[in-house]
């Protein structure tokens, strides 16, 4: 991509970033307002501009230049962009807040949408790892990622693939937001498996077999970023996954005592 682009594409990245924070921010306010409501907890809203700066680090500035010529910054931008931003973003519970601040008649048309087979598909667990590791394989063991470099449109629409792959894949594991096409903790820890594996082994196939006009070296760099940045993350997840296992299986051995007490 040619480096006129880069001001486009700041604008077309950084204006919806802030657009998202100040949008996020002004729903903090009107909720905290209404005093129907508890306070929104003042965490979620750093984890969500957290999450967006991190994202926009990848797209816009030093990082995402630095990225067009270097495969180890590309990388480290795919981890800030596709792993750490939507889990971060994920924790902020958007769609939570968003529930709250809207009058009742866009909230049930809302809740409408959230249970459609549309959205369900999106966000089944498999189909979402599909999306996310998939994507990925394609990107990097195709000449996808050579076009990329060279083709604005083409740029811009990996990014935002990157990123939603990212955000649906996160939501799909870990239910912070409401959840209509719930699966079991069983199903959702295997399919979470698979696709560790599917992300390992893409980081050494990238190791062995550089992606096509990538320096081995860079290529190596940059796999050994993707295999243990990447794992750092998925940490996070699995902590969270297993977390949220554990207070459900407490809360019904709990309710499983209160009725047979009564």
């Amino acid at each position: 991509m040619h480096d006129a682009h880069f001001p486009l594409t700041d604008l077309l990245f950084g204006i919806p970033a802030l657009l998202a924070i100040g949008l996020y921010i002004g729903a903090v306010l009107l909720t905290n307002r209404s005093g129907r409501l508890r306070k929104w907890a003042w965490l979620r809203t750093v984890s969500f501009v957290a999450g967006v700066f991190i994202a926009s680090a990848a797209l816009v500035g030093p990082l995402a230049r630095l990225s067009h010529a270097d495969f180890t910054a590309h990388m480290a931008g795919h981890l800030l962009l596709g792993m750490l931003a939507p889990l971060l973003i994920a924790l902020a519970a958007p769609m939570t807040l968003v529930l709250r601040t809207l009058n009742v008649h866009l909230a049930r048309k809302l809740s409408r949408l959230l249970q459609s087979s549309f959205v369900g598909f999106f966000t089944h667990p498999f189909v979402a790892s599909v999306l996310n590791i998939g994507g990925l394989w394609l990107l990097y063991t195709t000449n996808l990622y050579v076009a990329m470099q060279s083709n604005l449109l083409l740029h811009i629409i990996v990014h935002i693939h990157v990123f939603l792959a990212g955000y649906l894949f996160t939501i799909s594991l870990v239910y912070i937001d409401p959840v209509f096409h719930r699966f079991s903790y069983p199903y959702r820890t295997v399919v979470f498996i698979l696709a560790l594996a599917g992300h390992g082994i893409l980081s050494k196939f990238i190791y062995a077999y550089p992606p096509t006009g990538v320096p081995e070296e860079q290529a190596r760099i940059g796999a050994m970023l993707m295999y243990y940045g990447g794992d750092a993350v998925d940490l996070l997840l699995i902590f969270i996954l297993f977390k949220h296992w554990y207070q459900s299986v407490r809360l019904r051995k709990f309710a499983s005592m209160v009725e047979r007490a009564v």
